[in-house]
């Protein structure tokens, strides 16, 4: 048993039920938030006008706005003037009633009661560690931040489809979502994976004997106690940690890029993206995101060049996948062994992670200068060129066909004052072009 205490199928029914209802208004959200009208007119124009079909103007009744079942019964057509309707608003309620249950098997294993350590974000100084679950249990834990991070995972999928959409994430879409990580991680102060700050005290031990010989083992905790003595203070705390270095990574990484590149290499919506990311997840499992989201990227690039050939790349996708599998996987990626897992032991070298953190920077701003150097010797373009508008030939016949040109010419039937066609010196060709004689006034098709 599980969620409320019913049966596992009939809590992951719900949760698929209750995920595909969310991705519908999702759809409102991917369709309606922009950035030019603001942060409090987005999200205003999220509520009025009600939804209606674009073509008829027709509101569209409740029977027919039932996630997923509408869609199917009326063939993707409006019932009223029989228009097309997208497939694309089913698919984001399915796929949304899918990550409400994939993140809930993942985060909340299926047996009962379920075991902390079991869930795919355990860590063993975690929160039932560190500071501890306090009066909450095992499964009210576990459910909480389930719904917590569900607030991140739809923030993503509005920010994602409006990247792929329109190129840019607008703030309506993450500064909200943000202000929920924040408020609840000071509220709850137990939804976080890892504490702030965790080392091991025998490297750092090691490390500082060879400044100061007279330093004491017994002198370093791997995690400072004040931690589980202020719960909220430690939750708020990994939360803006999380926010301001993945936030400044990503701009720093886009300074750079914009220095050696000469050009914009990340917008800044990423980095708002980011510092979302950092403010659910804390800064260690955001570090790591943004460390996979390239790899995903080199990954599902040429599918997305298949479908779209456009000069710019919507980052954005990549760092939310890039996130959703540091979650999934979190459990070998920081607790496994091998090469390539084991992230826990790189975050507790204590003092000596920020010179390993310099070292990587310094090693990217060299690699992004040997990429450079590499175009020139081969005499490839540093940066692609710049479109050129060009007035041609077949613009001026497109134009001349319009109806910009001629006012008289596919538009409807409107009436005009005589005096404006003679003050533009064609009056005379309205009435030879119409058939009228010299009193009437030239009209439209």
């Amino acid at each position: 048993m599980s969620l409320f205490d019913l049966p596992y199928w009939l809590a992951v029914s719900f949760l698929f039920v209750l995920g595909a209802i969310v991705g519908s208004f999702l759809n409102v959200c991917i369709h309606r938030i922009q950035q030019p009208p603001g942060l409090v007119a987005a999200l205003k124009g999220l509520w009025h006008p009600p939804s209606r079909c674009p073509r008829c103007r027709t509101d569209i009744a409740w029977h027919d706005n039932i996630p997923l079942i509408s869609w199917i019964f009326l063939r993707g057509r409006c019932r009223h003037c029989r228009m097309w309707i997208s497939a694309r608003y089913p698919a984001v309620e399915l796929l949304n009633a899918l990550l409400f249950v994939l993140i809930y098997w993942m985060e909340v294993p299926p047996d009962w009661p379920p075991s902390v350590a079991s869930s795919c974000l355990y860590a063993a100084d975690g929160p039932q560690a560190v500071p501890g679950l306090g009066g909450m249990s095992a499964v009210t834990f576990l459910h909480v931040r389930y719904f917590y991070h569900l607030v991140l995972i739809e923030a993503l999928l509005v920010a994602s489809f409006i990247d792929l959409d329109r190129r840019e994430i607008p703030d309506a879409s993450t500064l909200p979502a943000m202000a929920v990580g924040l408020l609840a991680a000071l509220l709850v102060g137990r939804v976080h994976i890892v504490p702030a700050w965790s080392q091991n005290s025998n490297l750092v031990f090691s490390f500082t004997r060879l400044i100061r010989p007279d330093v004491r083992i017994d002198q370093f905790n791997d995690v400072p106690a004040w931690f589980s003595t202020y719960p909220h203070l430690h939750g708020l705390l990994v939360s803006a940690a999380g926010l301001v270095v993945a936030g400044g990574l990503t701009w720093l990484v886009r300074l750079i890029g914009f220095w050696v590149l000469r050009r914009e290499a990340m917008g800044f919506g990423d980095v708002i993206l980011m510092a979302l990311i950092g403010s659910f997840l804390g800064w260690q499992a955001s570090v790591l995101a943004f460390f996979v989201a390239p790899a995903l990227a080199l990954v599902l690039l040429p599918v997305q060049m298949f479908f779209d050939r456009g000069r710019y790349i919507p980052y954005g996708p990549y760092l939310s996948g890039a996130a959703l599998l540091v979650m999934l996987a979190w459990q070998p990626i920081w607790n496994g062994a091998g090469p390539w897992a084991g992230a826990s032991r790189v975050f507790a070298l204590g003092p000596m992670l920020p010179l390993v953190f310099g070292v990587m920077l310094v090693l990217f701003v060299v690699t992004l200068m040997l990429v450079q150097i590499v175009k020139r010797l081969f005499g490839l373009r540093e940066s692609p060129q710049e479109f050129i508008m060009e007035w041609t030939g077949a613009d001026q016949n497109h134009y001349l066909a319009g109806e910009n040109a001629d006012p008289a010419f596919g538009r409807w039937r409107r009436e005009q004052w005589p005096g404006q066609a003679s003050g533009q010196g064609r009056r005379h060709f309205d009435q030879w072009r119409s058939g009228t004689n010299g009193n009437a006034r030239p009209t439209g098709r």
